[in-house]
């Protein structure tokens, strides 16, 4: 069957996203087929359309999805048609009508959560998932750094540090962005274009810093984010939204204050199905709970995609940017 979908040909800016039809099958052994409904759209999306990450030419992007499975390979038997199922990470390719997917990875969504809800939030929300309860166990006490916190990991690492009891400091470009950060938990907000992010943690922390950072921004923020640490400090790197890889840490530079520096992805904590529905469960609850409130701020049609990548790397956006079907009304 053809679908229609966006392709990568040759790495570059959004021009190079380009809307096409694509043929796909029927799923194989242990495959589901999905109708996507709605589509997360992640920086590391943009990570691959440039380079940065490696994927085999031509690729359809995309690392995140909700849909409703129109067709089961053989031997699956923990889904059938017509199931609404997520996934997130792995496999690439969900900037498309429809896709196929390890039945694996397939995340049941509960019916309270709405397909662009769940869209926006599974690739993030796991992510934060790990960030504050795997990588650094945030306890109440501790004080946060989160950069880009109205972005989408960013506003819901701060609002699950927040309700952790963390004291937490975020980092955003403008005033309107300010106030959502605000608005997710952060006790303190600091706009990086009008003062040094570096000077005001020393002041909102009487000298002593910060127990961990949260840095998806890479180059710009990284030797910053470490001064920021208190000793025997955290620093979480897990973007480089920048565009530029943080120049090389050598040991010795954490030595002084006994720092600590991680590099964790989801992949390595979501390493079997129970790992991967526990982490999908803390996402889920958190919402049903209230503790987490999920932006999807930015919604654009499938064929928009190039827009979308535009707007996100302008940083016009914030919370969480979903594509839907052209099939479908925005």
């Amino acid at each position: 069957m053809w679908v229609k979908a966006i392709r990568v040909h040759e790495l570059g800016g959004p021009e190079v996203l380009s809307w096409e039809e694509v043929e796909i099958g029927e799923p194989n052994e242990g495959e589901i087929r999905i109708k996507n409904k709605a589509i997360g759209v992640n920086y590391v999306d943009i990570y691959y359309r440039t380079g940065l990450h490696r994927a085999p030419l031509p690729f359809i992007p995309g690392k995140e999805a909700v849909g409703i499975v129109s067709a089961v390979g053989p031997g699956v038997t923990s889904f059938k048609v017509g199931d609404v199922v997520g996934y997130a990470d792995n496999p690439m390719g969900s900037y498309a009508e429809e896709q196929i997917i390890p039945a694996s990875v397939a995340i049941p969504i509960p019916p309270a959560i709405d397909d662009k809800t769940a869209a926006s939030v599974l690739l993030k929300g796991m992510t934060a998932y790990v960030l504050v309860r795997q990588a650094f166990k945030v306890q109440r006490g501790h004080t946060v750094l989160v950069h880009a916190a109205a972005g989408g990991v960013g506003s819901l690492l701060c609002q699950w540090a927040n309700t952790l009891g963390a004291t937490v400091i975020g980092t955003v470009s403008t005033e309107e962005k300010a106030a959502q950060a605000t608005q997710d938990g952060c006790q303190h907000v600091i706009v990086y274009t009008k003062e040094d992010f570096v000077t005001r943690v020393a002041e909102i922390t009487s000298g002593e810093g910060v127990h961990v950072v949260y840095d998806a921004v890479g180059k710009d923020t990284f030797q910053g984010s470490l001064a920021c640490l208190m000793p025997r400090g955290c620093m979480i790197s897990y973007g480089q939204s920048s565009g530029s890889r943080p120049d090389p840490v050598r040991l010795s530079d954490l030595a002084p204050k006994s720092l600590i520096l991680g590099r964790p992805g989801l992949m390595h904590y979501t390493t079997n199905r129970d790992e991967l529905l526990q982490a999908a469960s803390e996402v889920f609850d958190g919402i049903t709970a209230g503790v987490l409130q999920v932006h999807a701020n930015h919604v654009y049609l499938l064929s928009e995609a190039a827009r979308a990548h535009k707007d996100l790397e302008a940083r016009r956006t914030s919370g969480s940017i979903v594509l839907v079907p052209d099939s479908q009304s925005l």
